[in-house]
């Protein structure tokens, strides 16, 4: 039998901090809770999702929740991990799960990444997110000034903790300077940590990262940022880049320096021009093209 939602029609529940597990942090006037199942963040079964449906969807769950501190309803889920293989009995329940949240209306950011974990990353991810969000709300409270371009979160300048002046909003600051350090010590033939990023049109945004260890390989890693019905208050294709190279700072700290898992550059030129080969299929195209002649 489906519900009728809330009180005052919402679906979505306060969290509850009970038992131990109160939230992880606050910040921004937001609460920011772990682990939570979505049977845990709604009501009741919402109309047009089955029994069936509605029992496998709510046993599945979140890596964080981030809800609003007055009402402590959930303001939006995130979730950071492997994506799903395709055709397999998780994306299957994913499928359901994320069927439910959009009926009930509960945002989710998806960052897809085989090495990045909610364990060992998602505080700072969900900091960031929350500073991010909470820099763009402010600029959409401004008035217009035609002669003056507001400068995005991920844009401003200041000093970064190698003493250079950068982007100090760059998630992947720390593993570009992990790879000066690398070079210098010989563990790397180059020290830039390079990138690009897409957004496909109708789906996530997907950002690659690699650095060279000798001349005809790589580390490379990519990530997906799927906003659903939530902004992340930056370019989700810049986010998804520069979670890319945190993830190649993790690769590069776990990595054994003599025997590294690495992808031919012949390999990685080829991948990017595929994916040039595909331009059509993304919104705002391929920014990328001189890459294809790397």
């Amino acid at each position: 039998m489906t519900s009728t939602g809330g009180g005052d029609g919402s679906w979505l529940r306060a969290v509850a901090g009970d038992s131990g597990r109160g939230p992880l942090f606050v910040r921004d006037g937001q609460l920011v809770h772990g682990p939570r199942r979505l049977g845990e963040l709604v009501h009741g079964r919402p109309p047009g999702v089955t029994g069936n449906q509605w029992s496998t969807a709510i046993r599945q769950g979140y890596d964080l929740v981030v809800c609003a501190a007055d009402t402590a309803r959930p303001v939006f889920a995130v979730e950071i991990g492997p994506v799903a293989p395709a055709g397999s009995a998780e994306q299957r329940a994913e499928r359901l799960k994320n069927a439910v949240a959009e009926a009930v209306g509960l945002p989710v950011l998806r960052i897809g990444s085989p090495t990045l974990r909610a364990d060992e990353h998602g505080r700072r991810i969900v900091a960031y997110l929350l500073d991010a969000r909470g820099y763009a709300a402010l600029g959409a409270g401004e008035p217009d000034d035609a002669d003056v371009l507001p400068v995005g979160f991920r844009d401003i300048l200041g000093r970064l903790p190698d003493g250079r002046t950068g982007h100090v909003n760059d998630l992947g600051a720390l593993a570009r300077s992990a790879a000066v350090q690398a070079y210098v010590s010989r563990r790397l033939v180059d020290p830039i940590v390079r990138g690009l990023h897409v957004r496909w049109s109708g789906g996530p945004a997907e950002g690659w990262s690699w650095v060279r260890v000798r001349p005809g390989a790589c580390l490379v890693e990519r990530v997906t940022v799927h906003e659903q019905r939530v902004s992340a208050g930056v370019d989700p294709g810049r986010l998804a880049e520069d979670l890319a190279a945190v993830a190649i700072g993790e690769r590069m700290r776990a990595s054994d320096p003599a025997e590294p898992v690495l992808t031919p550059h012949d390999e990685l030129l080829a991948e990017i021009r595929r994916l040039e080969s595909r331009h059509g299929e993304m919104a705002g195209g391929f920014a990328f093209a001189h890459l294809c002649a790397d």
